[in-house]
């Protein structure tokens, strides 16, 4: 993404609008102390929850320039989860929606990240918030059956399945999610997995079918077609476990139903009543000024 397309998310974000200026600074002054000196910086990020940022981190840096990086997912995930459920994380990073569910939800977690060096970044944020007594990590990929792929490594957030070995490829434990938690009863899942998301979903069936399942968020921006697979499909896939395809608007804590997917995250919601009666009885989130 160039300065001036970063410039713009960042001013242009739901959080920055009322304070353009002390956002703009706020990135300027991270890019000039990461650069000079290299430093890691814990952000003190919700009023429950810690995150570890470094240089080259995306999507945490993400969440320091703007409070919440994918605003209308982790601004959902924060208004549905409770204490008692199951929070899953496929294709954890370095932990953003881990620590945001476990850290300021309460909420037990599965998370996985197959590259090991972001699975120590991932494990260092689970140690900071002090929520290994409720987070199950795995240092592996999720897929549709059990076995090895290979992976790049060296990407940060955009890290992905390839083909062959190469030197920009590492291999990596792939097991189902249905083989992984096998007793599971999780209420949201979140899959991103860079094109990889159908064979998570294959891999899923018997988790997709559990009545505790009430939304997903998963990623779908066209890179299935690396691997043979459509949005289109995982879409139907979804569909005919019953859930529908929706946007959430945080700040007035509306859930509108949608035709067909977007193109990037989308939420599928299962159970509307419930999902609309968990979304308006949660407490409120505090970031940026800004109380919603």
């Amino acid at each position: 993404m160039s300065l001036r397309s970063t410039l713009t998310y960042i001013t242009n974000h739901p959080l920055n609008k009322d304070q353009k200026v002390r956002a703009v600074r706020r990135f300027f002054s991270w890019q000039l102390a990461s650069r000079l000196l290299g430093y890691s910086f814990i952000y003190p990020w919700t009023k429950r929850s810690r995150l570890i940022i470094r240089k080259g981190m995306t999507g945490a840096t993400g969440n320091y320039y703007c409070g919440l990086h994918d605003f209308n997912d982790m601004s959902f995930l924060l208004h549905f989860l409770r204490k008692g459920d199951l929070f899953v994380d496929v294709g954890a990073n370095v932990g953003s929606y881990t620590v945001l569910a476990a850290a300021h939800c309460g909420t037990d977690t599965c998370c996985f990240e197959p590259v090991p060096s972001t699975f120590r970044s991932l494990m260092d944020n689970i140690a900071i918030n002090h929520i290994g007594n409720i987070t199950k990590a795995f240092n592996m990929a999720v897929g549709s059956e059990k076995g090895v792929i290979n992976f790049t490594s060296r990407f940060d957030t955009i890290n992905h399945v390839v083909e062959g070995k190469s030197e920009n490829s590492i291999e990596v434990e792939v097991n189902t999610l249905d083989s992984l938690l096998p007793n599971a009863s999780p209420s949201l899942i979140k899959v991103d997995v860079e094109g990889y998301e159908y064979h998570v979903i294959q891999g899923a069936k018997k988790t997709l079918a559990n009545p505790s399942l009430k939304a997903i968020i998963i990623e779908l921006n066209g890179l299935g077609s690396n691997f043979g697979f459509s949005d289109q499909s995982i879409h139907e896939e979804l569909l005919s476990f019953g859930f529908r395809p929706y946007v959430y608007e945080p700040l007035k804590r509306e859930l509108s139903k949608i035709d067909s997917f977007g193109h990037h995250n989308t939420m599928y919601v299962r159970d509307e009543a419930f999902v609309q009666q968990r979304i308006r009885e949660a407490e409120s989130i505090e970031m940026n000024g800004k109380t919603y």
